[in-house]
């Protein structure tokens, strides 16, 4: 004879209870008074405060490809940033996206991270959080970044989402990079990859 053990439901919110979201003014004043150490390696991602994942060796040498390549490509007026956070107030979100370019120059963001009236482009190096990335970017395009790129080191492709949808291009390709709504350069996919082994 056999038993079967009941399955129990995932726990739920109590009835009336509602899990209370951070704000990105709040965030960034629970970071100034030093509520989180250098250890605690947090985001804010839509009122939640969310752990960062840990990066392999794929993902370290993608990040060094895709900055590089960018910032030979970025105008002047414009700067490249690398794991720095980017504010998207109306999304209750402060992300720390691997690349971002950012209006005027490190000087200018001394006080206030950039926001989305200051960044043209926001990249993410995927290698084992594609669809953890790929879920980011209702946070990104509807916080207002125009561009969001997803390196994909797995698939050696990149993944560019913005207001004409999603394009997939591949290592062979290329892809223009973006900002003001002008196409400032073109950029070599393969350049944004880490080397094949």
């Amino acid at each position: 004879m056999s038993t079967m053990t009941p399955t129990l439901p995932p726990p739920s919110m109590p009835v009336g209870r509602v899990p209370y979201r951070l704000s990105v003014e709040k965030y960034e004043e629970m970071i100034r008074l030093g509520l989180f150490s250098k250890r605690d390696r947090l985001e804010l991602i839509e009122g939640q405060l969310v752990t960062k994942m840990t990066k392999g060796t794929k993902h370290s040498a993608g990040l060094t490809m895709c900055w590089r390549a960018i910032d030979r490509a970025v105008p002047p007026g414009w700067h490249v940033r690398v794991e720095t956070p980017v504010r998207i107030p109306s999304r209750d979100s402060d992300l720390e996206p691997d690349v971002s370019v950012a209006r005027g120059t490190v000087g200018d963001y001394l006080e206030l991270d950039p926001g989305p009236g200051d960044v043209a482009l926001v990249v993410e190096v995927s290698d084992s959080s594609i669809e953890a990335d790929r879920a980011l970017s209702p946070t990104y395009h509807g916080g207002g970044i125009p561009v969001y790129w997803i390196v994909n080191v797995r698939d050696r492709q990149l993944e560019v989402y913005s207001n004409q949808g999603v394009v997939i291009l591949r290592e062979t390709d290329k892809v223009d990079l973006v900002i003001n709504g002008q196409a400032v350069a073109r950029i070599a996919v393969a350049d944004l990859l880490p080397p094949r082994p």
